[in-house]
């Protein structure tokens, strides 16, 4: 079935700027540690980089959430029910959601994406693999609460949420973001969602810093963006590349750093740097069982189920948007 044309929710000012983009880039320049939300490195050629970043020996989560989905499909299955329409928070994987969507008969399917014209392809792909499946892309910011297309208003809910992308975020912004997907998806939706769980540290480093130097083009193609679209002049050339663990908050950060003192200006607006300090681009956390129900439970939603990758790895946690309560 071709794919609905979709719904565009992304606020642009008069000559296409994201407006959020705009607010984001220059509020996190400004900061003593500057930084830049880890969503915008989603644009076409950041949605791609990222796709080749999943084929990488060194980057296992994509590997461990698909044997997942492959060798709990009937359990996983059984849980979901069919009919119900897939609500997919980011561009759908060309290996991921393909292996839900053939295990749970869903009713339609609805991606949501900030990258518009990844997202529309994307869409176009799926819904050629799915032929009688009704795909309704929306691209939208999905870390707010996002009106879904009137044709799977009536219609029990499964939201997607796959490759520990919740990680990217610290602890009140995940919460913030699992509580606008409950409001997204109503009291009763189901959640599966992807969890990379804590392990040795050089596997965590060599899955965010790839021999082939993949993670790091990813990482620059934040600054190719900026100057593109917000009339930046950052000299590209004076950055690199830098993963670090922080033992603290149990997680990777990925940072660019400039390696000489540097002036740039974005929107009209002036920046500097100073050699050996650095734009934290992202956050991923890894999580434990404790540790990824506590953060489940403070969005809204309660486990159902738990299902980890052979190696022990990856975790893929199914849970339920409960009512709200305000005691035990």
């Amino acid at each position: 079935m071709t794919p609905n044309p979709g719904l565009r929710l992304v606020k642009r000012d008069a000559s296409g700027v994201d407006l959020a983009f705009r607010s984001d880039v220059l509020l996190g320049l400004a900061q003593i540690q500057k930084a830049v939300p880890a969503r915008w490195f989603y644009d076409d050629a950041g949605s791609q980089l990222f796709e080749d970043i999943t084929q990488l020996t060194e980057y296992y989560p994509t590997r461990a959430e698909a044997e997942i989905l492959q060798g709990r499909s009937g359990e996983i299955a059984d849980l979901i029910g069919p009919g119900r329409a897939v609500v997919e928070f980011g561009s759908g994987s060309s290996v991921k959601t393909p292996l839900l969507l053939s295990a749970i008969s869903p009713s339609a399917y609805v991606p949501l994406d900030i990258a518009g014209d990844f997202l529309r392809a994307s869409s176009a792909e799926l819904a050629a693999k799915f032929p009688g499946l009704p795909v309704y892309p929306v691209e939208a910011d999905f870390m707010r609460r996002v009106e879904l297309p009137s044709e799977v208003a009536d219609l029990p809910k499964l939201g997607f949420f796959p490759g520990s992308t919740i990680g990217n975020m610290i602890a009140r912004t995940a919460t913030d973001l699992l509580r606008s997907m409950r409001e997204t998806l109503g009291t009763g939706a189901l959640l599966l969602i992807g969890m990379d769980l804590v392990k040795d540290e050089d596997v965590l480093i060599a899955a965010y810093d790839d021999a082939a130097g993949v993670t790091a083009a990813f990482n620059l193609n934040l600054l190719t963006r900026i100057n593109r679209e917000l009339g930046g002049d950052i000299p590209i050339a004076a950055f690199r590349h830098e993963a670090r663990w922080n033992d603290t908050f149990a997680r990777i950060e990925m940072h660019l750093v400039a390696q000489s003192d540097i002036a740039f200006t974005v929107s009209g607006e002036q920046f500097a740097m100073s050699a050996g300090t650095s734009i934290h681009t992202e956050n991923s956390h890894k999580f434990t069982r404790r540790s990824g129900q506590t953060l489940l439970a403070a969005g809204g939603w309660e486990p159902r189920a738990r299902w980890a990758d052979s190696a022990g790895q990856f975790l893929l946690v199914l849970a339920e948007a409960c009512p709200p309560r305000s005691a035990p």
